[in-house]
C-alpha cells in the first residue's frame, strides 16, 4: 500500500511545502536552544515538535528535500496524471480520464 502517492517516504508533495516544514523546524530549534535555561520543558516540547516537522533528523528532511526535487523534475506535470500516477501505483491499473 503506497499512501503516500509516489512521493517518497519523506518527501512532500510541494516543494514550498517542504520548505515551510524544514524553515518551521529550524525556528523551533532556535528557540529552543536560547531559552532552554529559563522555560527547559516548552524548549523540550518545542525540540520534540521541531522532529516532528522534520520527520525525523535533519538527515531525514535532507532526504525528503532530494526526494521532493526529484519528483517535481522527474514527475508528471499536471494534478489529473499525478493523481492517475498515484491511482495506478496504488491499484495497479491504468486511469481512466
Amino acid at each position: 500500500m503506497n499512501y503516500l502517492r509516489g512521493i517518497g517516504m519523506f518527501g512532500s508533495a510541494f516543494l514550498g511545502a517542504h520548505l515551510m516544514r524544514g524553515a518551521a523546524a529550524a525556528a523551533l530549534l532556535a528557540w529552543a536552544i536560547v531559552d532552554q535555561t529559563a522555560h527547559p520543558w516548552l524548549a523540550l516540547g518545542a525540540g520534540v515538535a521541531a522532529l516532528v516537522a522534520l520527520r525525523g533528523c535533519p538527515m531525514c528532511w535532507t532526504v525528503g528535500l532530494v526526494e521532493t526535487l526529484a519528483q517535481g523534475r522527474h514527475g508528471p506535470k499536471d494534478a489529473l496524471s499525478r493523481k492517475c500516477a498515484a491511482s495506478e501505483s496504488i491499484r495497479g491499473s491504468p486511469c481512466k480520464g
